[in-house]
């Protein structure tokens, strides 16, 4: 098998030749994929991931959300080979990368970046440096290395920072290089392993938006891992949910937070869409109606009436008090979306037509409970 061929292509020209077009980004595939950890001597095994499916359009932003421990960090790892599959295959653009040799394994790796947490740039060298690392190793020219490394570092915002070294960073800066190391080859896919978890919300959203414009621009596919709603949310085209090895729940990211299957994405979804009662009242909520004085109602504002104004037709329609408890209403990939949380009185006929007025406006309504 020839595993350098299908990724000989991956550095850049050298030379004064001009810059190679965007290259369209990778489709990865999972198929059934498990890892399995050996444990320490008289333990059992353990399962990092168990049985994944998996598709990641190419050229996409795709997200892989869950807990410390889920798996998700292993998921992303088998991508570039840093961990073998004990099961089943990854593929990205159809070769297996279970199958690679050495060789093949380098050459894969110069078309997939790596963004890390904690930035893991080199101390003992500067800006330009660290950037121009992954070209040194390829053996690239050092005209073209300078040529670059200077286009990334305009392209990532740091064109006054060059021969800066880390500790004379911040924590957005650090990562901005990190980014453009990891662009440095030309990389196909790019991955990004909990990359803004070190950095405040302000630096977040930078970074972020910094991604966003990097896939549009260059085509790159984008795997990132979080445990951060909001980064789905702010970026992401689709989104896997994990838990314990499996993935649990799939889709666009608006249906996602439209309509959440699983009690750990509804979680998710919740800690940035609105959903979220406050713990006060939360704490007064029961199952059942029996003496409750209101019933509690989410009401998931999408589509063409995700912007009307349905609580004041409500109240109008039906003649009935409408008590606003929490609320959100955002937008997610550019389409209005929102969550309201509403008391109404605990009456059987009063619910069960405020259930149906939402319903006939495309609209979800869901009894979250009753309070006394």
């Amino acid at each position: 098998m020839n595993a350098v061929t299908p990724f000989a292509d991956a550095l850049p020209l050298a030379g004064n030749a001009p810059p190679p077009p965007p290259r369209s980004g990778a489709a990865i595939r999972f198929e059934a994929l498990s890892k399995r950890f050996a444990a320490k001597a008289g333990a059992a095994e353990v399962t990092a991931l168990d049985a994944v499916t998996l598709d990641v359009a190419p050229g996409s932003i795709t997200g892989i959300i869950g807990r410390s421990g889920a798996g998700k960090s292993t998921l992303l790892r088998t991508i570039n080979g840093l961990d073998r599959p004990t099961d089943g295959r990854v593929l990205v653009d159809g070769i297996d990368v279970g199958l690679l040799d050495p060789a093949g394994l380098r050459a894969l790796r110069r078309e997939i970046g790596m963004i890390f947490q904690h930035f893991a740039l080199l101390s003992s060298r500067t800006v330009f440096g660290n950037i121009a690392l992954p070209l040194e190793l390829a053996g690239t020219p050092r005209a073209e290395i300078a040529r670059r490394v200077d286009e990334l570092i305009d392209l990532v915002g740091l064109a006054d920072k060059r021969g800066r070294y880390p500790a004379e960073l911040s924590g957005g800066q650090k990562q901005r290089v990190g980014i453009a190391r990891a662009l440095a080859t030309r990389p196909r896919v790019l991955l990004s392993d909990e990359a803004t978890s070190a950095l405040d919300p302000e630096t977040t959203q930078s970074i972020l938006a910094l991604l966003k414009h990097i896939n549009a621009l260059t085509g790159v596919t984008v795997v990132l891992i979080t445990h951060e709603m909001y980064v789905i949310k702010e970026i992401c085209d689709s989104v896997a949910v994990i838990e314990a090895g499996r993935i649990i729940e799939t889709g666009d990211v608006y249906d996602v937070f439209a309509r959440p299957r699983s009690e750990t994405t509804r979680s998710f979804v919740a800690s940035v869409t609105g959903a979220a009662l406050p713990e006060a009242f939360a704490a007064r909520l029961t199952p059942q109606p029996k003496g409750a004085l209101q019933t509690v109602l989410r009401i998931v504002f999408t589509g063409d009436n995700a912007t009307a104004p349905v609580i004041s037709r409500l109240s109008r329609s039906l003649d009935v008090d409408i008590t606003v408890i929490a609320g959100q209403v955002d937008a997610i990939g550019g389409r209005p979306f929102g969550n309201l949380t509403v008391a109404v009185p605990a009456r059987q006929d009063v619910v069960q037509a405020v259930v149906a007025l939402v319903n006939s406006y495309g609209l979800q309504a869901e009894v979250l409970g009753h309070v006394a």
